[in-house]
């Protein structure tokens, strides 16, 4: 399998030419591998199939082309793997011996390892037998042009250096055609024109040799206005002076030995400057590459013989003296602007938000490794984010000025222009720093593309069609480095006089350079100011963004510089983004908010814009997103003229969606009486795909999504949307039990209690009311318990829920039963047996049978209570409900152990514990160990009952259920004394009456309760 760039695009198979159908298919080819074994984005892709004014449907267009590129590649025998799908984009796989690229750039860097000049020659011959033509000569598209000229570029400079040392080899004949039609091609070009001029001096040609200098002369001066160097001057004048110093020997070939650095055996230099010339190269090229004394200087100015060559250019700003931070991205930056082979032509795109930093990153690392670039350092602002963006044409003039070409010498073509430009920048070494860049057209033209050039680039926007660019992405300051920079502008002494103020200060600028710079710049310029004045100023949100400006700097007025920039549809998405709140959004909130499928295009440019950070990814593959704190400040200012209709239907869809997604998820955990009736409130579905991808694993999904659907519950009562407040709490409650997240379980009822309260919704209070008291009943709280139960069941009597009613007085028998009234909990197991019978729900049925058996086992009634257990198990393998079948196991075990068959009793405890295990459910592990545990107790072995226990006892207490743990700690003790380990019995039994006594403090007894365990 072979793939070709370097001239037409070429791709066999099998030794088979690969037929592409049509142009799309070619295009996408090319892109591929000109980044091959690298992610090729979406982006970039469609840009290359569109020069401009791309489709709506451009995207699925780009899809189906690579789908019909992969499907022709793999019916020539390619495999399938060949083009793979990634997030974003895609990526071809292809060897090095099997993309001619790839080849070349081997090659090269073989070049750059030689030992000698020799084995550098033939590596680079080798590099250039790569090449079949001008590259992708045959394909159409701007954006692959502009790589197309880079590499054509390349190829140049390639030539020109291994000509270079094959003149230094002495093989002045051999290099004539080839320089000459290389000068043919590159008529400005005065390196080639030297090594031409030598070499045919070196074959006494001595007029052909003045001939080509004076077309030279001839060609700059009528198209350029400008003259040869000095260096190429100066070479002429030694021509006709006939200087011997010029000649060389004439050899065909050279062994490695002619090759050394010996004196007497070293191939002759190229030609030496006149007297005061600098002569040194310095990068480890044969001398013979470069005008002599041009290896640091710049072209001379349109002017006559004698002008002085200009200095090199030193335009970077003043570097930022009290910079912090950002080690991990200096040293990134460091690394790519080393000058090693691996780093030849790096370009760096620090991307970021508003404020963030990213001119005085760059600035400073520029500064850092000026050093590595002593032929200068060039910076243009492209003013992207300005009222006018500069025109690429017009900064390629800025630059060429710098570089010393001014008037009539600077082309009037953009094409022109960047080919002059690049061919001045050809073996030099200079960093181009292009700060703040818009869009991948106003960067692609000044890109050096030579070795030995570095470009550092800063851009709110993603560019992700510039090939080979490595981004870094630029977040706020760490606390430490934020105080640091607080710090170092407000005055030690100030800051250690009221450092919760600061931290407060700093907090209220969400540790944003911008923003610490104007709140430190106000309380500098205002030396009687403590700092509690400053922060009561910004700490209210809705004055922040005006307290946070000063002189020309405005934290608002560098968001607004983003929002111009963008479509509608963003800046509205951004507004309504910003009511969701601080929270970190998956991404397909986007849709809903602006009720249109394609939300998710929206967010890309909104992250592309640094506006919306991508975070991370969560356990599900997922991105998450976020705004930054003011950014969310901006947002609910850009939402404040919306229609409140507009505003509460765009909340309305959102929450919908978080309901549809919380009851399919319910739907896919194990089976809980928790999840109430559905209510009124309809649900609003995401595309079934989208659905089925979040829900591949329902617990994974709830764990990720936990801070947001605490915050819906929020939303929805902030905006009185009562139903949706308490279906969305109530919804996550067999979440929070399972994973016995209490607090979170209690906020949200708490905070949809109170709406549906104050809105009269007594269906959603009687589900909120029995879930607190299921939450009271596990952290010991009976008399709390009673009470919200007892509520919940007037209001289900009055609404005629009966399934709810069951419920609640099922809940009710297990406070009867902890408390030690089994008549009354018996009652009230039958009561509610009797209600779901008659409902026809065989789910409450299945617990209350197993309720039945603990009661009867309680009674004594050992072979009732076996019926009941038998009929529970039946029910729970019926309705494959593999929890509800661990819990009736846990409680059998109890039975078979009263029977005096402790073996089956363990049985069926290892059974419960590993479903309860694999389903991550610690508190019911933590009742079927204190079950293992006293099965050991009951064999006196307490060398396998302690650790059962105590591993029960430590799950007890990270949950808060004293109750249990107490018995666990009880349990312990009376091993230890029947073992005769006093001390430690004494210590156990202390701890569980302590535990006791709290408990019966929280309900008003001092009677010790039996497990609650349901």
């Amino acid at each position: 399998m072979k793939f070709g760039l370097l001239g037409p695009l070429h791709a066999q198979i099998a030794e088979r030419t690969v037929q592409l159908n049509g142009p799309r298919q070619a295009k996408m080819l090319a892109a591929l591998l000109i980044d091959a074994n690298t992610i090729v984005s979406m982006e970039r892709l469609v840009a290359v199939m569109w020069d401009a004014n791309a489709p709506a449907t451009a995207v699925r267009q780009v899809q189906d082309a690579v789908s019909g590129l992969r499907r022709n590649l793999v019916a020539c025998g390619a495999a399938p793997s060949l083009i793979s799908t990634r997030r974003g984009g895609y990526e071809i796989h292809v060897a090095r011996v099997q993309l001619d690229l790839l080849e070349f750039d081997h090659e090269r860097d073989l070049a750059q390892q030689g030992a000698n000049p020799l084995e550098r020659a033939v590596a680079l011959r080798r590099a250039l037998a790569c090449w079949r033509g001008n590259a992708l000569v045959d394909v159409s598209s701007r954006v692959l042009e502009i790589d197309a000229s880079r590499l054509n570029e390349r190829r140049a400079a390639t030539h020109k250096q291994c000509l270079a040392i094959e003149l230094d080899l002495g093989r002045h004949r051999e290099v004539i055609d080839e320089l000459t039609d290389l000068l043919r091609e590159h008529p400005y070009d005065e390196e080639v024109a030297q090594h031409l001029i030598v070499a045919l001096y070196r074959c006494r040609r001595q007029g052909e040799a003045l001939q080509a200098y004076e077309r030279l002369r001839r060609t700059l001066a009528d198209e350029l206005g400008v003259d040869p160097t000095p260096p190429l001057q100066a070479l002429h004048r030694r021509i006709l002076t006939a200087d011997p110093a010029l000649m060389a020997q004439d050899r065909g070939s050279v062994s490695d030995s002619d090759s050394g650095s010996g004196s007497g055996s070293a191939a002759p230099q190229s030609p030496a400057p006149d007297s005061g010339s600098d002569s040194g190269s310095g990068s480890g090229s044969p001398s013979a590459l470069r005008v002599s004394g041009a290896s640091s200087q710049l072209p001379v100015a349109a002017a006559g013989a004698g002008t002085a060559m200009a200095m090199p250019v030193r335009q970077l700003p003043l570097d930022v003296t009290d910079f912090v931070g950002r080690n991990d991205a200096l040293a990134e930056l460091a690394g790519l602007l080393d000058g090693s082979p691996a780093n030849r032509a790096p370009v760096a795109v620090v991307v970021g938000g508003p404020g963030v930093g990213k001119s005085s990153l760059v600035t400073h690392a520029a500064r850092l490794a000026s050093a590595n670039f002593p032929d200068g350092q060039l910076y243009l602002n492209l003013a992207a984010m300005s009222d006018d963006p500069r025109d690429p044409g017009l900064m390629l003039a800025e630059a060429l000025r710098a570089l010393s070409i001014a008037g009539s010498a600077i082309p009037n073509s953009l094409f022109e222009r960047a080919a002059l430009y690049r061919s001045l920048l050809v073996d030099r070494r200079m960093l181009v720093v292009l700060d703040d860049a818009g869009r991948a057209d106003q960067v692609l033209p000044l890109l050096p593309g030579a070795d030995g050039c570095a470009v550092l680039i800063t851009s709110r926007t993603l560019l992700t069609q510039l090939p080979g660019a490595r981004h870094i992405d630029l977040d706020v300051l760490s606390p430490a480095e934020a105080r640091e920079l607080f710090t170092g502008i407000v005055g030690r002494q100030r800051v250690e006089r009221e450092p919760d103020e600061a931290d407060a200060i700093l907090d209220c600028c969400g540790n944003l350079p911008l923003a610490i710079r104007i709140a430190s710049g106000k309380l500098a310029g205002r030396p009687a100011w403590s700092l509690r004045v400053l922060r009561e100023r910004i700490e209210d949100e809705s004055r922040r963004l005006a307290e946070l400006r000063i002189g020309d700097l405005s934290v608002r007025a560098s968001v607004e510089l983003s929002l111009r920039l963008l479509p509608a549809d963003a800046v509205r998405a951004l507004g309504l983004l910003g009511l969701l709140g601080a929270y970190t959004l998956p991404g397909w909130v986007v849709g809903p908010l602006l009720d249109r499928p394609d939300g998710e295009e929206v967010l890309d440019t909104l992250v592309d814009a640094s506006l919306v950070r991508l975070i991370a990814t969560d356990a599900l593959g997922e991105p998450r997103y976020r705004l930054h704190d003011l950014i969310r400040t901006c947002a609910v200012e850009i939402a404040a003229p919306l229609a409140t209709a507009d505003k509460r239907d765009a909340i309305v869809r959102v929450l919908s969606v978080w309901l549809d997604l919380v009851r399919r998820g319910t739907d896919r955990l194990p089976g809980g009486l928790l999840a109430a009736a559905r209510g009124s409130t309809p649900g609003r579905s995401l595309p079934d795909s989208v659905v089925d991808r979040l829900m591949v694993d329902a617990f994974g999904w709830f764990d990720a999504e936990r801070d947001n659907l605490l915050g819906a519950v929020k939303l929805a009562v902030d905006w009185g949307l009562d139903d949706l407040a308490w279906e969305l709490a109530a919804g996550t409650a067999t979440y929070y039990d399972h994973r016995c997240v209490y607090q979170d379980w209690q906020h949200g009822h708490r905070l949809a209690l109170d709406a549906a309260e104050a809105a009269g919704n007594a269906a959603g209070a009687s589900v909120l009311l029995r879930g607190l008291g299921q939450l009271h009943i596990y952290q010991d709280e009976f008399d709390r318990a009673t009470r919200v139960l007892e509520s919940s069941i007037e209001l289900c009597r009055d609404i005629g829920d009966k399934r709810g009613e069951a419920l609640s007085v099922a809940m009710l028998s297990t406070v009867s039963r902890v408390q030690g009234r089994d008549d009354e909990a018996l009652e009230r197991v039958e009561q509610a047996l009797a209600i779901a019978v008659g409902e026809g729900d065989r789910q409450i049925e299945a617990q209350l049978s197993c309720s039945m058996g603990v009661m009867r086992l309680m009674q004594g009634d050992l072979d009732e209570a076996e019926s009941w257990f038998t009929g529970a198990l039946r029910l729970a393998r019926a309705l494959d409900d593999d929890h509800r079948v661990a819990v009736v196991l846990r409680r059998f075990s109890r039975l078979h152990d009263r029977r005096g068959d402790p073996d089956e009793a363990l049985r069926c405890l290892r059974q419960a514990l590993a479903t309860f295990e694999d389903l991550a459910d610690e508190r019911c592990a933590g009742y079927t160990l204190l079950e293992v545990g006293r099965v050991h107790a009951g064999r006196n072995d307490r060398v396998q009952a302690n650790p059962a226990l105590e591993r029960a006892a430590e799950l007890f207490h990270r949950h808060g259920d004293r109750q249990d743990e107490a018995t666990c700690w009880q349990l312990i003790g009376d091993l230890d004394a029947a073992a005769g380990i006093r001390h430690l019995a004494r210590q156990h039994h202390e701890r569980a009456r302590q535990l006791w006594q709290a408990i019966g403090a929280m309900n008003q007894t001092n009677t010790p309760a039996q497990p609650s365990s349901p």
